[in-house]
């Protein structure tokens, strides 16, 4: 589709040959995506809840009447291009990972696929116990030091690349969140940085490992969980200096897509905010794991961090100034990856007067955070191959925590997410960036 406006379109290179995903996890969420993909590959379902697969995007005047499919605007890599690799410390296919996790329903959406699913086996993950204490698996690595750890999965990649004949790849991490780290001397610089891993530096985490891997072999990398990872000092700066795309982190599905469709509304209206209690029960793997209060800090920074972004309550101290907000996960085996989250939302208005809000969101993680993966993976290609290296500021839509240039708030007002997004796919493709003002319409009148 030409673009319409007098500003040429971004040098984008095509999408040929075949795209090789990397997905460090092959739990619930990744053999979510990869059976859902698949289906869709095969016409035997819609990837619903994917914007690179079902969204639009509308070019030029609303009198235009042009709205493309998302996926015919900007040249993405095609869904039957993608080959499938993982790494995992279970040494469950990607059948026996879908089986386990208790999302789909088999006859459906595992049988039909069967044969596709068993032939993707994890590889041995990088893993150490000390950084997710309530798993305990035998596909690893095992007890070697960190730059073994991290020439195995550089040559991990090399063999994938080889055998599965795939001509791009981008990594994504889907594993378990990690206990909390703060960035630290070891993670300024690429000399501190060399010389943590050489020392087995506790500070030096495996997602980071994946991450570093995944830049010095050109792959761009997409951090699904909150995690210190890619947004190391070093790995950003890494990244922008090798043209390498990076994003993160923490996909935004269940409570904190709602909690960042709300607050806005509270903000736009000038509506006054006493406090947000959330809370959630999961019994997934990943609840196992931030049921260690050490995963569950990582989670928990996270989280916390939308509201003060959103609100401003340096800017509104009457409105936001005194907010008590409080963010629970418990885990709780019996519901599996069917989360619910709870919020009670205590906010005032005119004069003062009280007010509550209360949701109630029965939703299931993997089938939220399976298309937004996907979309990280497709974009991350994109972005790769338009020469847009480093930070993915326009993929803040997808997580909780969005990675900016250094001295940047982030933006987490889903709405606000999706027009910086959409507005750069209009500039990759040298169309005009939608404003919204619509004076067009009158002044021409």
């Amino acid at each position: 589709m030409p673009p319409t406006s007098s500003r040429s379109a971004r040098s984008i290179a095509p999408a040929d040959g075949r795209l090789g995903v990397l997905i460090v996890g092959l739990g619930a969420v990744s053999s979510t995506l990869i059976a859902g993909v698949e289906l869709a590959k095969r016409g035997m379902a819609a990837p619903i809840g994917s914007l690179t697969q079902m969204g639009t995007i509308r070019l030029g005047k609303r009198t235009d009447n042009r709205s493309p499919l998302i996926k015919d605007f900007v040249p993405l890599a095609k869904l039957q291009d993608i080959e499938w690799g993982a790494w995992d410390p279970f040494p469950d296919d990607a059948y026996v990972a879908a089986q386990r996790a208790g999302v789909l329903e088999g006859p459906r959406h595992i049988e039909a696929i069967s044969d596709t699913l068993r032939s993707i086996r994890p590889m041995k993950a990088a893993f150490d116990r000390e950084y997710v204490k309530n798993i305990s698996a035998d596909n690893t690595l095992g007890t070697i030091d960190k730059r073994a750890m991290l020439n195995a999965i550089r040559e991990d990649i090399h063999r994938f690349r080889d055998d599965k004949k795939v001509d791009r790849i981008v990594m994504i991490w889907c594993a378990s969140t990690e206990k909390f780290i703060e960035p630290g001397p070891a993670h300024q610089n690429l000399e501190a940085f060399e010389k943590a891993i050489d020392a087995n530096d506790p500070t030096i985490a495996p997602s980071m490992l994946y991450a570093y891997a995944a830049i010095l072999e050109g792959l761009p990398f997409a951090n699904g969980a909150p995690n210190l990872a890619v947004d190391t000092p070093v790995l950003r700066d890494l990244a922008t200096k090798r043209g390498v795309a990076i994003s993160g982190k923490d996909f935004k599905t269940g409570q904190t897509m709602v909690k960042t469709v709300i607050a806005p509304m509270l903000k736009a209206r000038m509506l006054g905010l006493s406090g947000w209690y959330s809370t959630n029960i999961l019994g997934n793997r990943d609840g196992e794991v931030l049921d260690d209060p050490e995963n569950f800090k990582t989670k928990e920074e996270s989280k916390l961090g939308v509201l003060e972004n959103i609100l401003q309550p340096e800017k509104y101290p009457e409105l936001y100034g005194n907010v008590f907000h409080k963010v629970r996960i418990n885990y709780y085996p019996p519901r599996g990856d069917n989360k619910e989250g709870w919020d009670n939302i205590d906010i005032f208005g005119w004069l003062g007067y009280p007010m509550q809000i209360k949701v109630d969101f029965l939703c299931r993680d993997s089938i939220l955070a399976a298309p937004l993966a996907l979309d990280l993976v497709l974009f991350s290609d994109l972005a790769q191959r338009a020469g847009l290296g480093g930070i993915q500021e326009w993929l803040s839509f997808y997580y909780k925590s969005p990675q900016v240039a250094e001295g940047l708030y982030p933006e987490h007002d889903l709405f606000i997410q999706l027009t910086k997004l959409k507005n750069t796919l209009r500039w990759m493709m040298g169309e005009d960036q939608i404003t919204h003002l619509g004076r067009e319409y009158y002044d021409e009148a």
